[in-house]
């Protein structure tokens, strides 16, 4: 059972493994990105930045998609995160059952600009939002559980 679908650059740190992982309930943080299979230091990184008691599992994103779909994940409180907007998005046009995207941190670059003070978007990253929107999924941001979440529909 998916309990949270989080986009954070930064992927596993103190926010994710000990904040948002303890306030869902989660059991098993599942980070869908295909740029990090290919980094084995990044890797072991991530999983000893989670709680003992949490599985981590690294995957692409289709393989995510496949996983999720086929029930494999379901034994799970599952906490998803991706690395970027498009992986969110591809994520969740693959995944029925995803009816919500977090939006804790987009790191600044080139043509970006801020949506809020830790989410800057490209044009392109803010059509993907919004087509997620579109389709019905609820985007919002919201650093940790105690912070107010902020719709943002109206901002896109």
């Amino acid at each position: 059972m998916i309990k949270l679908v989080r986009i954070d650059h930064r992927l596993i740190h103190g926010q994710v493994a000990l904040t948002w992982t303890n306030a869902i309930g989660a059991d098993c943080i599942l980070v869908a990105n295909d740029e990090i299979l290919n980094d084995p230091i990044q890797k072991t990184t991530l999983k000893l930045a989670a709680p003992h008691n949490v599985k981590v599992v690294i995957k692409s994103i289709q393989d995510s998609i496949d996983a999720i779909n086929s029930g494999k994940t379901d034994k799970y409180k599952l906490f998803v995160v991706t690395k970027t907007i498009s992986d969110a998005k591809r994520l969740a046009n693959g995944v029925e059952q995803i009816k919500s995207v977090n939006i804790g941190s987009v790191k600044e670059t080139s043509g970006s600009s801020a949506l809020t003070h830790t989410i800057f978007v490209t044009e392109e990253e803010r059509a993907e939002l919004k087509g997620m929107v579109s389709e019905g999924i609820e985007v919002f941001a919201q650093q940790v559980p105690t912070d107010k979440a902020i719709d943002l529909k109206k901002s896109l």
